[in-house]
């Protein structure tokens, strides 16, 4: 029986340290596994969840406890920083992930660039925090991951997305500028949150993609604003996990830039053959969420065996999941990787 505890056992191969298996995570924020089959089970629920840090760090351990996840991962949507920078957001239901309701500027030239530290001394921010500081404090040995919404899709959260990825083209100056500011204010959310116990940062940025951005954006962009938040997290001493959705075909030769410890991807790309191209990286990844909520648990188990053979080193869903996921398919999965 090992005797890393699941917090060890994660920050072992963010380090690329040997360890006894593969973790078996999903991060919160783009990845939240607040299921309804668990909020259902243990009255824990959303959308009061998004507002209040006891219920919040609650779910969180209900997550981990039903799933099998060995993390808590918080908070369980995308939309805090938009909010925080001013844009309306719809908070959902129990089983509708909260989303921005309308963005504050029409264009990036528009942009006002208030102080940071005073925006986050926001309600919102604030019950991650807590909720990041009483799971940290009741749950040592377990990993707390903080979620960021990556510097490109915050930047096209709070400027209108459709003039904003034109801006980054036809007016780089403010586009830069926009995209500049809003890596600050992920560094100073991050040391917050990691200052208050967070054991790691997972950023998820689905706007940056290379099927949207393009190779040549993808690198003046995606690389460089990832890479100073991800520095500045480093700074502090805590590791990183970005995910990348879509197709990587077209910037795969990129991906070794980022600086991040680990790189989750979503269905589509073969890991055992990127790991084979690009042994540096470690690897998460990603068992289909489709298959996890229509799925059978023989299916999601012998899948999940798959990503064991191929070496993947955090096995963890290909991307956010669908609220309505099997709860056996999830533990299924869970199951899976403990038991190998």
């Amino acid at each position: 029986m090992s005797t890393l505890s699941p917090k060890e056992r994660l920050l072992r191969v963010l380090n690329k340290q040997k360890t006894d298996r593969p973790p078996v995570i999903c991060t919160g924020g783009m990845m939240n596994a607040a299921i309804v089959d668990v909020m259902n089970k243990t009255g824990h629920t959303l959308p009061q969840a998004h507002h209040d840090d006891t219920l919040m760090a609650e779910l969180s351990n209900d997550v981990h406890q039903q799933t099998g996840f060995e993390n808590f991962g918080i908070p369980f949507c995308m939309t805090v920083e938009a909010e925080v920078l001013g844009s309306e957001i719809n908070f959902g239901t129990l089983a509708c992930e909260p989303k921005i309701e309308k963005e504050i500027f029409p264009s990036a030239s528009k942009v006002e660039f208030k102080d940071i530290n005073n925006m986050l001394k926001g309600a919102r921010v604030n019950t991650i925090v807590q909720s990041g500081y009483r799971l940290s404090k009741k749950y040592p040995d377990v990993p707390v991951i903080g979620n960021l919404t990556g510097p490109i899709s915050t930047a096209a959260s709070i400027v209108d997305p459709i003039p904003f990825l034109k801006e980054l083209r036809k007016d780089k100056e403010n586009a830069h500028k926009v995209i500049d500011y809003v890596s600050d204010f992920l560094i100073e959310y991050s040391r917050l949150m990691i200052e208050n116990g967070v054991t790691l940062i997972s950023i998820g940025d689905p706007t940056a993609t290379g099927e949207i951005l393009g190779p040549k954006m993808f690198e003046e962009y995606a690389v460089r604003y990832l890479n100073k938040v991800i520095d500045g997290i480093h700074s502090m001493g805590a590791p990183v996990i970005v995910h990348i959705c879509g197709n990587m075909n077209s910037v795969k030769h990129l991906v070794p830039q980022i600086k991040s410890n680990a790189l989750s991807t979503d269905a589509l790309v073969n890991l055992r053959l990127l790991k084979e191209e690009f042994p540096q990286i470690t690897t998460m990844g990603n068992l289909s969420t489709f298959l996890l909520e229509f799925g059978t648990p023989d299916k999601v188990a012998g899948q999940t065996e798959r990503l064991i053979r191929d070496g993947i080193d955090i096995i963890s869903p290909a991307c956010g999941l669908s609220t309505s996921s099997s709860l056996d398919n999830i533990t299924a999965m869970t199951s899976t990787v403990k038991e190998n």
